[in-house]
């Protein structure tokens, strides 16, 4: 019985996340001489795991459901530059723009997802036209609009304690965000029908569409949570700084889909957990912001980092293949 937890244990998506973010912590500790307390008190990388890990949370799901959106890059921009040309340059309410933003975002998510079910060309082609569609579309409207491709944005004070301040100075009020919407989508994903059906999805989608699951509107529902989690960090973004530019975010197509991977999802779909994603997230924001806080050469960085999180990456497939063969003793 004990052989049986154990095995059933480290088949979980999130141990190996857990481990490799354990693994990270201890790295740098060892060979780079951080403080824990510093670490941990620091805003700079729980800041950077909080806008990461909301676009990571529904990325991860559509990666379960066997499908990919990198458009995520261009969405990020979207969003901050719609909520400031039309609330920043055309004084609009606050409120108007922020639908602007999200809405942007649900059009391009259905637009993602249509193509998808509808055309036998792989989501990665498809979001990778949306992506670079969308920055075309950015920056040519921001220019013809406004005249420039930054956009100063001035949020009334609601909005700013909701989508945009600073708690005790340094710690970004989307991290709440991050927190709640974390619960939200693991009870989805762990304890409904949706879960199931999207993780039946990406085991065989053939199969779960005979078995009735309507596969294209849970496909589309999907793409479309997707590129408006990345408008609603654009969107808070726009809020916090107090301005918009039409650069930015492509970094975040190869951030989530390592923090995803390291996070234990399955590149081929079928398997992961909404806890895995999170401290997929964790990890690597410490692993890209943990460099600052040791005493190793600047110039070291990418290549530690580098390393880092291809360990990180190899220990999860490690472990989950080892879970996968483990075979528990029998009672006599």
């Amino acid at each position: 019985m004990n052989g049986f937890s154990i095995g059933l244990f480290l088949r979980r998506p999130e141990f190996g996340a857990a481990l490799s973010f354990v693994a990270v912590i201890a790295f740098y500790v060892v060979f780079g001489g951080v403080s824990l307390g510093a670490l941990f008190g620091a805003a700079s990388w729980i800041n950077f795991a909080a806008n990461l890990g909301i676009v990571a949370l529904p990325v991860g799901l559509l990666m379960i459901a066997g499908e990919l959106d990198i458009s995520i890059g261009a969405m990020i921009p979207a969003g901050s530059m719609s909520i400031a040309i039309l609330s920043g340059y055309y004084e609009l309410p606050i409120a108007v723009g922020m639908l602007g933003a999200l809405a942007l975002g649900v059009l391009v998510g259905l637009v993602n997802g249509f193509l998808t079910v509808r055309t036998s060309v792989p989501s990665l082609i498809i979001t990778l036209g949306t992506l670079v569609a969308v920055q075309g579309l950015v920056l040519a409207g921001s220019v013809i609009l406004t005249g420039g491709a930054s956009v100063p944005l001035e949020a009334p004070a609601w909005a700013k304690a909701i989508f945009g301040q600073l708690i005790l100075g340094k710690f970004q009020v989307i991290i709440l965000w991050w927190f709640a919407l974390t619960v939200v989508f693991g009870f989805v994903l762990h304890a409904t029908r949706y879960g199931n059906w999207i993780f039946a999805m990406g085991g065989d989608e053939v199969s779960a569409r005979n078995a009735g699951i309507p596969t294209r509107r849970l496909k589309i529902a999907l793409f479309v949570l997707s590129s408006t989690a990345a408008s609603f960090v654009g969107m808070c973004g726009a809020i916090l700084f107090n301005s918009a530019q039409v650069s930015g975010g492509m970094n975040y197509i190869f951030n989530t889909i390592v923090s995803i991977v390291v996070g234990g999802v399955l590149l081929t779909g079928g398997f992961g957990s909404i806890v895995g994603i999170f401290l997929g997230a964790l990890t690597f924001a410490v692993v890209n912001q943990g460099i600052y806080f040791t005493d190793i050469d600047r110039n070291w960085s990418n290549l530690i980092i580098g390393v880092m999180l291809m360990s990180a990456v190899l220990m999860n497939n490690t472990f989950r293949q080892m879970a996968l063969s483990f075979v528990p003793k029998r009672k006599r």
